[in-house]
């Protein structure tokens, strides 16, 4: 199965004209990544998803947590959370070949609730984050998406059920009991990602732990005490953390100044803003930006192709 998988995903970037990069496809939330040489680390806002590694390896860091995944592995992520990834396995004779696909919390609730058999979420306070192995089930899943690709007619017929299945999969494999959690109401895991989602809308603004607490049901011990375990990092760092990568995607996409950027984020000072985005990216921000915008020049607008 991993063979036709490979097989299928390498003919799909050939017909896509080749190279390296980020890959659309007709599926708005599948994507293919190609890499012929390792990458520096890339720190980033990951949705709920799953990042699935088909050739070579990948490390992504959430806070102080390390995971490395390789061919066949798969990272679910399953609350939306900034973190650091980097290739650390490729090559251009065997480069990095993944495949992200985002995930319906909606729909992994629905699974959840008809399945006889639900998973039992861990005692143990799980993260945000884990690492499985593809199956063939799951493999065959994913082969269907990509196949389905050629066909884009079908799609908006097909594409939601074999996203069910690949729910279904995902848990009922053994870290369906992590998983699940994300669905189930009430849940600590539900209320710290009421307060994240308070978090996005409202990352700009001056933001107390109590307000975030509020949100989420919960008093400001156990909400701050939940939330760095789920996270691996405190709420303010959070918050911190979406304001320079809004910062740098306002700089590198619409090409906004260095102030500009600051003070639309929230900061109030451009000073400020220049120590803390360097400390975080390890380098100055309009630097950072330009570096940015030529690595992504070559793709960053790449089409899908019509089969």
């Amino acid at each position: 199965m991993s063979s036709a998988l490979l097989a299928e995903v390498n003919a799909y970037l050939d017909a896509q004209g080749g190279g390296e990069g980020l890959f659309p496809t007709q599926m708005g939330t599948v994507h293919i990544i190609r890499a012929y040489e390792q990458r520096m680390p890339m720190r980033q806002l990951y949705k709920p998803s799953m990042c699935v590694v088909l050739k070579g390896a990948k490390e992504i860091m959430f806070g102080e947590d390390l995971l490395r995944y390789g061919a066949m592995q798969c990272l679910v992520v399953s609350m939306e959370m900034p973190a650091s990834g980097r290739v650390v396995e490729a090559s251009p004779d065997s480069p990095y070949l993944g495949i992200t696909i985002d995930l319906d919390v909606g729909m992994l609730r629905e699974v959840l609730e008809q399945l006889e058999t639900p998973p039992v979420p861990s005692q143990e306070q799980a993260g945000c984050a884990f690492v499985g192995n593809v199956d063939e089930p799951l493999a065959e899943c994913i082969l269907r998406l990509i196949r389905m690709s050629q066909t884009p007619k079908a799609i908006p017929i097909l594409f939601p059920s074999i996203m069910r299945e690949l729910c279904y999969w995902l848990l009922t494999s053994p870290n369906g009991g992590e998983l699940c959690q994300l669905a189930l109401p009430e849940s600590n895991f539900m209320r710290v990602g009421k307060a994240i989602y308070f978090l996005r809308a409202n990352y700009a603004q001056s933001l107390r732990v109590d307000q975030m607490a509020e949100v989420a049901g919960m008093s400001a011990s156990s909400f701050h005490q939940h939330f760095k375990a789920l996270t691996s990092v405190t709420p303010l760092q959070f918050q911190k953390q979406l304001r320079l990568l809004e910062a740098r995607r306002l700089m590198v996409a619409d090409a906004a100044g260095v102030e500009d950027a600051a003070y639309q984020v929230g900061y109030q000072s451009p000073s400020q803003f220049s120590r803390e985005y360097t400390r975080m990216f390890g380098v100055a921000p309009k630097r950072d930006a330009l570096n940015h915008q030529r690595m992504y020049s070559q793709y960053a607008s790449r089409k899908v192709r019509s089969a």
